[in-house]
C-alpha cells in the first residue's frame, strides 16, 4: 500500500454542478485534500484507517484548508483534481490510508480497516487525464 500524493493548492471539484459538497465546521486544523470523518458534535476531523475512535468513518475530502472552528467544504461525491493518480489504472479503487487524512492505492496492510473512498476515472480530454472520483458512503459503518 502506498499513499496517493496530492497537491493541496490544486484540490478542486470537477463538474461542481454534479458534485455533492457540504460545509462543516472543522474540529481541528485540516488541509485541502485530506479525508475527513464526522464527529458526534457535527464537526469534521482528519480520518485514518487505524482502529479505534471512529477515525476510519471517512465521509469526504476537504476542499479547502480550515483552522479549528472554521468552515470546511467537504466533497462527498464527485470528481476531484489534485491527486497524483496518472500511474494507476482507471476503475482502480482508492482507500482510506493509515496515514492521517491520506488516500491509498490499496487496502491498508496493518491494523487498518479497508474503507473504499472512490475510484480512479479518466477525464474525456485529449490527454485522458486521470482523477479521483470520490464516493463516500455515509450510511456505511466500518
Amino acid at each position: 500500500m502506498a499513499d496517493i500524493a496530492l497537491t493541496a493548492a490544486q484540490i478542486a471539484p470537477i463538474d461542481v454542478e454534479k458534485a455533492e459538497i457540504y460545509t462543516f465546521q472543522a474540529a481541528e486544523a485540516i488541509t485541502a485534500g485530506q479525508v475527513v470523518y464526522l464527529l458526534a458534535a457535527g464537526t469534521v476531523g482528519v480520518a485514518d484507517a487505524t482502529t479505534g475512535g471512529g477515525l476510519y468513518q471517512a465521509r469526504g475530502i476537504a476542499l479547502n484548508a480550515a483552522a479549528t472552528g472554521k468552515a470546511c467544504d467537504v466533497l462527498k461525491r464527485g470528481r476531484v483534481a489534485g491527486f497524483t493518480v496518472s500511474g494507476m489504472d482507471a476503475s482502480t479503487p482508492v482507500f482510506l490510508s493509515e496515514t492521517a487524512g491520506a488516500l491509498a492505492d490499496a487496502t491498508p496492510a496493518g491494523t487498518g480497516t479497508a474503507v473504499v473512498c472512490g475510484i480512479v476515472v479518466t477525464m474525456p480530454d485529449k490527454d485522458a487525464t486521470k482523477v479521483v472520483h470520490a464516493e463516500f458512503r455515509w450510511r456505511e459503518n466500518w
